[in-house]
């Protein structure tokens, strides 16, 4: 039974990986599962690129020394939220060529891309059966949704990828995702929120479950996603209950679209996804201490499991059912009696409700079930873990202040911060054709047959001619002419004159922008920008960007002007692009003059400035909270665009875990900017004198901009008497009578604070009846007055530190025939802010 952790490599860095993978291992996962990103190896046809974030050979050595297998999901189609769904965008110029079908263009660069990674791969010795981690290999990916769309061609390229992926002779299993017709030899597998109801499309394929969506992702100006732990816990028993083999939780770190490599269009620069492990690399709790539960509860399950042909099914109640497995060490093909002394057994209690417990007898003995979950039983008599009870921590992720890069003179008495003095400088980016590497032509172009994905700007520019009888009519009629564009996508900003006339965004829109001619000769500027290529879909290579339809001027006197009749001159990207003025290498090409306060907001310009590394090895976060919308980079590196839009103010409400999960059903954030945070990996930053570069291109604050640090400084937990015992207390079946035990069975608390960190302090603690919950406990009517100096003396100093949930442990019974719960908040630091401590 394979338990695997979803990490793109390209979305963290090689020094992030190796912990990455070993908070996984810890987390309970056999596996780690990755995508290939094409366009990220192959940016230019036949120049290839392994390094840095794209190191792929060393990311899966890494995971092999970790005693972990691979997944390999070469595809080399993701999707993924990844910039045009991770095909180069030179594919598009392949004559001849459609993506993803019976095309002999396609299928040539397609088979020569799989070919070169499958080679890699075996070269490097990291198959298998070669003893290394990747255990199984992906072709295309979720292939089956999209089939139809291109009839019998569509079914013939599904024979021939798989044909194709076995003949390169890789000596590991291919799977296909979402293909309900993949060849018998091919492995087919599920992908969704729930995948208990999947079957394989033959009896002779396991189980598989290649993307479970423990969150979702998303896009500017929208609500973050939020997956309960109880219902994603759920969900994953649920399908070991019904007869799963393998799943994947995506993602199990989500990490950061760094560059420009966000797809969709408009899906912001964190690629979090609600995981397991967050984007900067630190557990979030509970869904991390919970799913590890899960993980050794299924794997106490795992002897009877494996052994055992298929469950017995036994009906409970309307809506409360069991999956019991059996299984004999020693013999095969033997009917194995109910109660054999070789035989082991394990068993699943599912109660389906959505709203209400339920109690049901099995196997001569009484369970309660709380709604919506799952109670595992790994020798069917003791419950062991049951989804919608949380023992794990809750960690509170703060962003803590560091200090603004700059603040003015007449400010720094107002704002009581730490800065570093030196100032920030700007530049202005012309807005229009700015360099020598124009051309003009007839006609409007499509964006990306222009810039090749290069930039994702694009200037138009050409010259419109107002007669006095133009002007006199719209003065007569109060009236003007307008940009008229049937469709449009992502960003459009229209300039006359060197002004900024009017913004446009959407997803294929129409446009309607008036605008204030003067009379005589007007420069008229269009400027198309991308926010990530299309990543999902049929006919990809013809989604392009920029214009669809017609584009004209409305309101002449003498009707309208079709615009794709005259001459455009283009100009692709930007000049401090060009120039590359964002690297310490080329920073000084552009001249920088000083800005000041009276130089704010401005639109389309540069802003840089220098900054040391905050203290310490917590994440580093840059807050662009006072920006408006642009791309940032620090010392050369790109740590992605930023866009400061507002999420909806409706549509977040109290979140029940209960009933079936969807994309909109828990998010948070309403009102609020969707994101303003950005990662800086710690191995991008010197000590001192980091260069950072900001495009800005609506205008905002510089000054407001600062660095912060991402921790988890608190943690809390409740635990009850009604709780079992750790997971790992438990042993494994016993070989004769398949049974499990514990020595100790009381319920215990865990508390621990990230690597490097220490409990510094108990804020709360209290053992009996405390109400509410973290961050807001209260003592209730029942509480054992030595509560804070027992958990104080069991954890503080420690990193981590367990506390027993019994009488004894706290001196005493405090209230009688009650049920008692203890509630603990605590404060982790690093230790080297208060001194030594042992840990």
């Amino acid at each position: 039974m394979l338990i695997s952790a979803g990490i793109h490599y390209p979305r963290a860095t090689p020094q992030m990986w190796p912990d990455l993978i070993a908070k996984s291992k810890e987390g309970g996962a056999d596996m780690i599962q990755t995508y290939v990103f094409w366009n990220g190896h192959e940016p230019v046809r036949e120049q290839y690129h392994f390094e840095g974030r794209y190191d792929l050979v060393k990311f899966v050595k890494l995971v092999g020394s970790s005693g972990l297998y691979l997944h390999l999901r070469i595809g080399p189609y993701v999707c993924a939220e990844w910039n045009f769904g991770g095909f180069p965008v030179w594919l598009r110029d392949v004559p001849g060529i459609e993506f993803r079908t019976d095309n002999a263009p396609f299928k040539e660069e397609m088979q020569r891309f799989v070919k070169k990674i499958v080679d890699l791969m075996r070269g490097e010795m990291l198959f298998s059966w070669q003893g290394g981690p990747i255990i199984m290999l992906q072709i295309e990916n979720e292939y089956g949704n999209i089939e139809h769309t291109y009839g019998q061609k569509g079914k013939d390229y599904v024979t021939w990828a798989a044909s194709m992926a076995v003949g390169l002779r890789a000596g590991v299993p291919w799977v296909m995702c979402r293909q309900t017709d993949a060849p018998e030899y091919i492995l087919d597998a599920c992908n969704g929120f729930y995948c208990d109801g999947f079957r394989p499309n033959s009896n002779s394929k396991p189980t598989l479950w290649t993307e479970n969506w423990d969150g979702w992702y998303t896009t500017w100006g929208g609500r973050l996603p939020h997956r309960p732990v109880e219902d994603l816990a759920f969900a994953v028993a649920r399908f070991f209950q019904r007869g799963g083999s393998f799943q994947n939780y995506y993602m199990y770190f989500g990490g950061t679209n760094f560059g420009r490599t966000s797809g969709a269009p408009f899906l912001i620069t964190s690629y979090d996804y609600d995981a397991p492990i967050d984007e900067y690399g630190l557990l979030s709790e509970p869904k991390w201490g919970h799913l590890k539960a899960l993980h050794a509860a299924i794997k106490l399950c795992e002897p009877a499991l494996v052994a055992a042909d298929s469950a017995q099914y036994i009906k409970l109640g309307s809506k409360q059912e069991a999956h019991v497995y059996r299984g004999n060490d020693h013999t095969e093909g033997l009917n194995i009696t109910w109660h054999g002394s070789q035989s082991r057994c394990s068993a699943f209690l599912a109660n389906i409700d959505e709203r209400n417990a339920a109690s049901v007898t099995f196997l001569g003995q009484s369970y309660t079930l709380p709604p919506w979950s799952v109670s595992i039983l790994p020798d069917c008599r003791n419950i062991v873990f049951n989804t919608a009870k949380v023992q794990a921590q809750t960690s509170i992720k703060t962003i803590e202040f560091s200090s603004h890069l700059f603040l003015p003179q007449n400010l720094k008495t107002q704002i009581e911060v730490s800065y570093i003095s030196k100032p920030w400088m700007t530049v202005k980016e012309p807005t229009g054709i700015w360099g020598e590497n124009n051309f003009t032509v007839q006609g409007i172009l499509e964006h990306l047959n222009v810039t090749k994905d290069y930039s994702d700007y694009l200037w138009y520019l050409t010259r419109i001619y107002v007669s006095d009888e133009d002007f006199s009519f719209w003065e007569k009629n109060k009236a003007s002419a307008a940009v008229m564009i049937d469709s449009m996508r992502d960003v459009l900003r229209v300039f006359i004159n060197g002004q900024l006339a009017g913004s446009v965004d959407g997803h294929w829109v129409k446009v309607v922008q008036p605008i204030q001619f003067l009379q005589g000769y007007n420069d008229l500027v269009l400027l198309t920008e991308t926010v990530g290529l299309q990543n999902y879909g049929a006919f990809l290579e013809k989604d392009g960007a920029g214009f669809r339809g017609h584009v004209k001027l409305t309101g002449f006197k003498n009707g309208d002007v079709d615009l794709s009749q005259l001459f455009w001159t283009y100009q692709v990207g930007l000049k401090g692009e060009f120039l590359k003025i964002y690297t310490v290498e080329d920073s000084e090409k552009a001249g920088w003059t000083n800005l000041t306060l009276d130089g704010i907001p401005s639109t389309f310009s540069w802003y840089k400035t220098y900054f040391d590394a905050p203290d310490g090895a917590d994440p580093v976060v840059l807050d662009l909270g006072s920006m408006g919308k642009g791309q940032a980079w620090v010392n050369g590196h790109h740590i992605g665009r930023y866009w400061t839009l507002v999420a909806p103010k409706d549509g977040c409400s109290i979140c029940d875990y209960r009933g079936p999960y969807n994309s909109d059903k828990c998010t948070t954030n309403c009102g609020e900017p969707t994101q303003t945070w950005y990662h800086i990996p710690r191995s991008w930053l010197q000590a001192t004198n980091n260069l950072l570069v900001i495009f800005e291109e609506t205008g905002g604050n510089p000054f407001e901009i600062s660095i912060k640090l991402r921790s988890a400084r608190i943690v809390c937990a409740q635990v009850s008497e009604s709780h079992y015992p750790p997971v790992w207390k438990w042993s494994q079946p016993d070989r004769t009578d398949g049974r499990i035990s514990v020595n100790d069975t009381t319920p215990k608390m865990h508390l621990h604070c990230e690597q490097g960190h220490i409990i510094s302090s108990i804020e709360f603690a209290s053992y009996g009846t405390p109400r509410g919950s973290c961050q807001k406990f209260s003592k209730g009517n029942c509480h054992a007055p030595n509560s804070l100096s027992v958990v104080s003396k069991a954890c503080q100093g420690r990193n981590s530190c367990y506390i027993g949930i019994s009488n004894t442990i706290f001196g005493g019974d405090p209230c009688r025939g009650i049920v008692k719960t203890l509630a603990v908040k605590a404060r982790c630091v690093s230790p080297t802010k208060i001194g030594s401590f042992q840990s």
